[in-house]
């Protein structure tokens, strides 16, 4: 069955859009339909069989943008499936890892009602160079090295499996109204 997905993302350097993008080109090769858009520019996300939702941790906490789409849009993600993927760690070690959890926990606790068919951590990207006002005067943050960690194949490999679950009458979807 032909779905139609809305892939959406809260970036502010454009690496979850980058990681959004090969999202959607994952679910593509699944005989999905996929807009991408920017979580700013999403109107009216009702039109959607499904959603996929990314978004950074910044020092332990979600992008104020995919904050605000979920508060927004509550309604609408409590009628089809939700994904949700967020970049995290900008270095492979394993207590970044945990921290990067921990704090995803705490996040997603604010949105009890929010059910997601899955949830996955990839690891992030960081470019001081790339730093705006105030971070670019914080001295320890310029002195950090860039560093990239997403695992691409394994994005793809998430992203590609996402197909079954984002089908709109799975029956382990509880919150999906079946019509008959």
């Amino acid at each position: 069955m032909q779905i139609t997905v809305l892939v959406t993302y809260a970036t502010r350097y454009g690496s979850t859009e980058e990681v959004a993008q090969t999202v959607a080109e994952s679910l593509r090769e699944t005989a999905a339909t996929v807009d991408v858009l920017p979580v700013r520019h999403v109107r009216s996300p009702e039109q959607y069989d499904a959603i996929v939702l990314g978004a950074p941790l910044y020092m332990g906490h979600l992008h104020k943008d995919a904050l605000r789409f979920l508060n927004q849009h509550r309604r609408a993600l409590t009628k089809v499936p939700v994904a949700l993927f967020f970049l995290g760690p900008v270095r492979n070690d394993e207590k970044d890892w945990s921290s990067a959890r921990s704090q995803l926990a705490h996040e997603m606790a604010r949105f009890p009602w929010l059910e997601p068919v899955a949830r996955q951590i990839f690891g992030g990207k960081l470019d001081p160079a790339r730093f705006g006002f105030p971070l670019r005067l914080i001295p320890p943050l310029r002195k950090m090295k860039p560093a990239d960690i997403r695992d691409w194949s394994a994005i793809h490999s998430w992203a590609t499996g996402l197909a079954p679950a984002l089908q709109p009458c799975t029956s382990n979807f509880p919150n999906v109204q079946h019509i008959r």
